[in-house]
């Protein structure tokens, strides 16, 4: 192994969660209602639920993953988010989903590597 592969979850930590707030934040600008609209459109139900899930994962989560704190438990739900993106939003319209497809690539990697060296958790993790 490479001495500086245990510094590649911060990394991909810092790419992943910057995008994933960039498009949190626009959705939290937007609104709940704005998003529930979007994803009702989608025949989801509970669309209102949804957006505010959406939200979350992608502020707080984003958040969280940039600084490694449970880091592995919000890259699974942005992985979920990705799939279902592709699957019910663009892949029906015949649309392109290589960012959606490198973000779910991006949090499937945050989820086998964990935080990091790199991170807020490792101070929870020695016992300081």
């Amino acid at each position: 192994m490479n001495s500086l592969t245990p510094y590649a979850a911060f990394f991909m930590r810092l790419a992943v969660g910057g995008v994933f707030l960039s498009h949190g934040i626009e959705k939290f600008q937007r609104g709940v209602p704005a998003v529930a609209a979007n994803l009702h459109s989608l025949h989801l139900p509970f669309a209102s639920i949804l957006a505010v899930y959406l939200i979350a994962v992608e502020t707080v989560g984003a958040v969280c993953v940039m600084i490694g704190f449970y880091t592995r438990v919000w890259a699974a739900a942005m992985a979920v988010n990705m799939a279902a993106a592709i699957v019910l939003a663009i892949m029906p319209r015949g649309g392109s989903f290589e960012l959606e497809g490198l973000l779910f690539a991006g949090a499937v990697t945050l989820v086998a590597l964990g935080d990091g060296p790199l991170s807020v958790a490792v101070k929870f993790k020695k016992g300081d």
